[in-house]
């Protein structure tokens, strides 16, 4: 199955690069209490992107993504993703966000080289590098797992995990904006 989430004209629509249901295959979603407690403490650096939902925490990850980690605090510290929209929400499964137009077509104008090799999956609350057909377009547009989705794995760059506020990604509606991304 092939799985485009990042739109590269208007002639691609959402219908045409959305993978089947996940409520058809075997899928696990994660709560927020579902780290154990034995976890080292965190180390990488935090995003947090605030919503009317409530805030999600995204621990970034850059033993698995250096070069996609810095790109996003790149665009973080410079305000980019301040305002802008989840243009992209398919429900039970992810919601995607990160593009300056809207559309699913826009990004920042510099792409980073993937990164697909890392041992990091698509787990529930993974964060990953949305793209074209192109391995080498991610720019700044990002998706969110709420679900496991192993065919993913070793397609996308996963550069980020959701440490805090799985349940708001599953709150996120079409439209909803960013209303500031910071890093803690």
């Amino acid at each position: 199955m092939v799985f485009f989430i990042y739109k590269k004209n208007a002639s691609q629509s959402p219908e045409s690069t959305a993978p089947e249901n996940p409520a058809n295959s075997s899928t696990q979603t994660l709560p927020d209490s579902a780290a154990p407690e034995s976890v080292a403490p965190i180390t990488n650096p935090i995003a947090v992107i605030e919503t009317t939902h409530g805030n999600i925490k995204i621990e970034l990850l850059a033993d698995n993504a250096p070069q996609t980690v810095e790109r996003i605090k790149t665009l973080i510290t410079s305000k980019f993703y301040d305002g802008l929209t989840f243009h992209r929400v398919e429900p039970g499964l992810l919601i995607q966000g990160g593009d300056p137009k809207g559309t699913g077509e826009g990004g920042s104008g510099q792409t980073v080289p993937p990164e697909f090799q890392g041992p990091r999956k698509h787990i529930a609350g993974a964060v990953g590098m949305a793209r074209t057909p192109d391995p080498n377009s991610g720019d700044s547009q990002f998706y969110i797992m709420m679900t496991s989705y192993p065919s993913l794995d070793g397609q996308y760059t996963v550069f980020g995990q959701v440490t805090e506020g799985l349940d708001v990604v599953g709150k996120v509606q079409l439209g909803d904006k960013m209303i500031r991304v910071y890093l803690e």
